[in-house]
């Protein structure tokens, strides 16, 4: 089912601000999927979904090597017969107050600070599409 990733149904945004885990899809060089385990928070006000993680991780690897325009990705999440995804254009983004307010948005959510990490960087999506059963 479709949903405006700016203008989530009140069931669709409760599911995102449960505790759950992600998978984050993104491509290979070679076209191929890469799917990873990742923690997400999902703002639909700013239209964006962050994922806080390390600067040498695949994934940041394959959204820098998209180019400036940024990377298309999907995030997903289940659980049980619920399911979420959100998709986009993928960034990095190394400014230190953007990375400080996703670890926030990430401790709100996960209910717990992340440990310290200089090599943190952030993704951050730009949503395109969202769809999903809540």
């Amino acid at each position: 089912m479709a949903i405006d990733p700016r203008s989530p149904d009140a069931a669709y945004l409760s599911f995102w601000r449960e505790r759950h885990m992600c998978t984050l899809t993104t491509l290979r060089p070679d076209g191929t999927p890469h799917v990873v385990p990742v923690a997400a928070t999902y703002d639909p006000e700013a239209g964006v979904a962050r994922v806080i993680t390390n600067k040498a991780s695949k994934k940041v690897s394959h959204i820098l090597a998209a180019g400036p325009d940024g990377a298309r990705v999907a995030l997903c999440q289940v659980d049980g017969r619920r399911w979420a995804t959100l998709e986009g254009l993928a960034r990095i983004h190394t400014d230190e107050e953007l990375i400080a307010d996703a670890v926030e948005r990430y401790t709100e959510r996960f209910t717990r600070v992340p440990s310290p990490n200089p090599d943190r960087v952030l993704v951050e999506i730009t949503l395109t599409r969202a769809m999903g059963r809540s």
